[in-house]
């Protein structure tokens, strides 16, 4: 799918309001997340839409999307070989589907998708960005019973943006390097599975719709495991940019 904008953005400009932009980026930059100021786009992004003249300065990145503009965030687990060394499980056939709460690289599907190829994935693709699936180990693995949507989906845990960068800016998403830092260090690293594949995969019988988010899988497992504490974490993607999030732990009420 070839999109009309380089590098969606979703922002509350200094006039007080809200809208979906063509990024304007400094000189030499490629990082969405520094960019000041974008021209308005007009219409619908999945639909009908033009990129206006109007070029306004950003107070405030969002989500790349409004939540009325997402509909299914598809995920694919076990996606990188170190995370299913780490779980004791061996490498699947088939990428692992599970499904997390509107909230990696993250790919946005940009028109409707069913029984593709794996050679034709890729057009239907609307853009890229980068995102944090965050994880609870006990609710995913130990409560969970087998189902993993509880331990992915507590309110808050799929923040992704900083915007969304098109196929003619990205290219070949498979030769991008995507990282995971927390507090500077590296967690993060090797995948399984190709973009193509796992949505060739999720399309057999299952149409994807615009809007629909399908993060590319959990990063790298550690042997000696460090459980995420009051910590900052960076997940970064070449020519995309970072999602940054400040991780602070909640008193729950309810006891198991």
């Amino acid at each position: 799918m070839s999109s009309s904008f380089t590098r969606l953005v979703r922002f509350l400009a200094t006039d007080g309001r809200t809208y979906y932009g063509d990024a304007i980026l400094p000189t030499g930059v490629t990082d969405l997340a520094k960019t000041k100021q974008a021209r308005i786009i007009e219409g619908s992004i999945f639909g009908n839409y033009k990129i206006t003249n109007k070029i306004v300065d950003i107070k405030r990145l969002l989500t790349p999307l409004a939540l009325e503009d997402v509909r299914t965030v598809r995920c694919s687990g076990l996606n990188y070989e170190k995370h299913a060394r780490e779980s004791n499980l061996p490498l699947p056939d088939y990428p692992v589907l599970f499904y997390k709460p509107i909230m990696r690289e993250i790919v946005v599907i940009g028109k409707p998708c069913s029984d593709v190829s794996e050679s034709e994935a890729l057009d239907y693709i609307l853009g890229y960005a980068v995102g944090n699936d965050v994880s609870h180990r006990d609710w995913q693995l130990k409560y969970g019973d087998g189902q993993w949507g509880i331990g992915k989906g507590f309110d808050g845990w799929g923040p992704f943006g900083p915007g969304i960068v098109s196929n003619k800016v990205i290219g070949n998403p498979q030769s991008l390097r995507v990282s995971t830092k927390v507090n500077g260090k590296t967690v993060q690293d090797d995948m399984i599975f190709g973009i193509a594949k796992s949505i060739a995969f999720l399309s057999i019988g299952t149409t994807l719709l615009p809007g629909d988010d399908k993060p590319s899988g959990v990063g790298m497992g550690m042997s000696l495991q460090c459980w995420l504490k009051d910590a900052d974490v960076d997940v970064s993607l070449e020519n995309v940019g970072t999602v940054s999030n400040t991780v602070r732990f909640d008193k729950p009420t309810a006891k198991l």
